[in-house]
């Protein structure tokens, strides 16, 4: 699988809750067409530590409490990195940073859209991780 480098400039455009967490990012090309439109779905425990270093356990389907992710709606993401078996990490341009961590038991999230390289870590994980 292909760590998805091309977030990297993308900015959050939407976020929506229900059973599982959902982040669209956009960013445009030079001549204004879209260069990537993606969506990233969570489906399992994840944390989200801000700038200041406070570390936030959050789950989908848990409404309330999944309040934090709000402020990252324009954000940027300014770097991306996938490491072990599929632990996604993303850093945003106020020093925000959101970690997935592979489920033993399920699919942990997946990435689709135009522009991006399809993702979707499974059980366990995933091997064989392309930088």
């Amino acid at each position: 699988m292909k760590v998805p480098t091309e977030l990297v400039g993308t900015r959050v455009t939407r976020t929506a809750f229900d059973h599982q967490v959902r982040i669209s990012f956009t960013d445009h090309a030079p001549d204004g067409r879209i260069r990537v439109d993606g969506e990233l779905v969570i489906e399992t425990p994840f944390t989200l530590t801000d700038a200041s270093g406070h570390q936030a356990l959050l789950a989908p389907a848990t409404g309330p409490s999944l309040a934090p992710l709000l402020g990252l709606f324009t954000k940027a993401v300014t770097e991306t990195e996938v490491t072990g078996l599929g632990t996604l990490s993303l850093g945003f341009d106020d020093g925000t940073r959101l970690s997935v961590e592979p489920d033993s038991d399920y699919e942990s999230w997946s990435l689709t859209g135009s522009g991006i390289a399809p993702v979707l870590v499974g059980p366990g994980g995933e091997t064989d991780w392309q930088h």
